[in-house]
């Protein structure tokens, strides 16, 4: 994806504190989460003062390692995580590994996918060829929908384990015919590597709804503090709301806790993600009665971590995903 999850983390200078003087511990929410655009609205709607209005402290730090935010949700050091939520999935998380899904935050379209040798006209002609990807990354699930399409699987391809950001590096090798990648490291290896006549045969643009990230807190605070999350989920999606009124300022306010520029943090997110508003989420997410499209998309991926070693155990989506919180938003308290 787009400044990715590990590519700003070490220039981010973001302060965690445990909780603000005077603030009661069920009003804080602290957050560990990859380094990521899409997580934005956050900033925003503590920048715009959304989250103070309603007697919250959110506190939000980066942190690309997924052990260490586990560990911390585990020890209950934080009440809050996102990922995608195929990332979710992956191992070691089983039954009784803390986190539950109530919302959603953005969608990835275009910024994961896979790019391949102009030689490589089609996922077919992968078969037998070398393929690097790092194990649990969104692009290598979309790369197993790609491949159950022509009949293929993960098994008919020599695959080569990289981390993602030497992209360019591996690309470079003649004998690597396709990588799995995100941005902006898709893009440096089509302009680095272009010797090659690089084409992106797999996107996340194709398969929209499948790439998403979503907003994981605790089972037992959110049992114990449901307005708080509602309140929080309030405050997210009017800062959407506010991008989609005002992208310019909503990028302004955005740039700086990314340490990056507003042409260059609209460069992070122009064609390849979108934010979910409030509707987008509650369709996602749905009711008891009528469960959201997000199950469905839970339960195929589920089922392609298995298959490709990312995850070992098998969750439920009916679990997973908590509707509690988003079923009690209407449009009207966005305003």
């Amino acid at each position: 994806m787009k400044f990715s999850r590990a590519f700003l983390s070490l220039a981010v200078a973001t302060t965690f504190l445990s909780s603000a003087a005077g603030a009661k511990a069920d009003d804080t929410i602290r957050i560990l989460c990859p380094t990521w655009s899409g997580y934005a609205p956050i900033f925003v709607a503590a920048d715009l003062g959304y989250f103070k209005a309603m007697g919250l402290t959110v506190n939000i730090k980066f942190d690309d390692e997924r052990a260490d935010v586990m560990a911390a949700m585990a020890r209950g050091d934080i009440e809050m995580d996102l990922r995608t939520v195929g990332e979710y999935q992956g191992r070691p998380r089983d039954e009784t590994t803390p986190g539950v899904i109530i919302g959603t935050i953005d969608e990835s379209l275009g910024g994961d996918g896979v790019i391949a040798d102009g030689s490589i006209k089609s996922i077919a002609d992968l078969k037998g060829k070398v393929v690097a990807s790092e194990l649990n990354i969104p692009g290598r699930l979309l790369l197993q929908l790609d491949l159950k399409k022509h009949g293929m699987t993960l098994k008919d391809l020599q695959l080569k384990e990289i981390a993602t950001a030497d992209t360019v590096s591996v690309f470079a090798d003649k004998s690597v015919s396709a990588v799995v990648s995100y941005e902006p490291y898709l893009s440096q290896a089509k302009k680095v590597d272009a010797f090659r006549n690089p084409t992106e045969i797999v996107s996340s643009a194709k398969y929209p709804g499948y790439i998403v990230d979503v907003i994981i807190v605790r089972a037992d605070d959110l049992k114990a503090n449901p307005a708080k999350y509602r309140n929080f989920l309030i405050g997210i999606y009017k800062a959407i709301n506010y991008y989609n009124t005002d992208p310019t300022d909503f990028i302004k306010l955005a740039a700086p806790h990314f340490n990056l520029s507003p042409a260059d943090f609209k460069a992070s997110i122009d064609g390849s993600l979108v934010y979910t508003s409030l509707a987008q989420t509650k369709g996602e997410i749905g009711t008891t009665a009528k469960p959201g499209s997000l199950y469905g998309v839970f339960n195929t991926l589920m089922g392609l971590n298995l298959e490709n070693g990312a995850a070992t155990t098998k969750l439920s989506a009916t679990k997973a995903i908590d509707n509690s919180v988003i079923t009690k938003i209407s449009a009207s308290d966005l305003k």
